[in-house]
């Protein structure tokens, strides 16, 4: 697995809220096991006092999009490394779930983390991951959704770096609003114009008309 695969868990844990429609997700903590994905034995050792604690850690993890999303990037760098100084990994050499043509292992960097609690694992991969992602992408490919009022958190992976939204429902749904709202103001103008127009015909002199 790259590394920077593993920025995808941030982004689980942040849009596990969306503060713009008031909705949060993460009240349980079977929803807390449920954003460590296919790592069971990870996600085994979430408790109910877990669901707070992570809670925490989104509202620290959307702070960083946010300022990326701001143009903030020395900003979002600080908060970053804050989150990687109190959630430190150990990264380690694994092929054991990988096997190529011949049955040998594929080896690659794993990230190893060997917290007390879910929650200090989950962030430190999370933190890590990111910080990969920013450091080979670029702080400006972290995003939040411009599609209001979702806010959703993105990576950027695009080639030109033109991303803008979570999802490409989000991107249909803008380009729609933009749409109707440019009609809307071509309606306007057109009824101004004409408005103005009557108005300047029934002010002319009788020997203008």
């Amino acid at each position: 697995m790259e590394l920077a695969s593993y920025s995808d868990y941030a982004v689980r844990l942040v849009n596990t809220e969306e503060p713009a429609r008031g909705t949060d997700t993460l009240t349980s903590v079977e929803a807390v096991r449920a954003l460590f994905g296919a790592s069971t034995q990870a996600s085994r050792r979430a408790t109910d006092a877990d669901v707070t604690r992570f809670r925490s850690v989104r509202g620290r993890l959307r702070a960083i999009f946010a300022a990326a999303d701001g143009d903030e990037a020395t900003h979002a760098v600080d908060l970053l490394n804050s989150l990687l100084l109190e959630f430190p990994v150990s990264p380690q050499i694994s092929g054991h779930d990988f096997l190529d043509d011949e049955g040998r292992p594929r080896w690659h960097m794993h990230l190893a983390e060997h917290s007390s609690n879910a929650t200090s694992g989950f962030a430190a991969i999370a933190a890590m991951g990111l910080a990969f992602h920013l450091t080979e992408y670029g702080v400006d490919r972290l995003g939040l959704c411009q599609a209001a009022p979702c806010r959703n958190a993105y990576l950027d992976t695009s080639t030109n770096r033109s991303r803008r939204y979570c999802s490409d429902r989000c991107a249909t749904r803008a380009n729609v609003a933009a749409y109707r709202a440019r009609k809307r103001l071509e309606t306007e103008r057109s009824d101004s114009t004409g408005r103005s127009a009557e108005k300047a015909h029934a002010n002319a002199p009788a020997t203008d008309r």
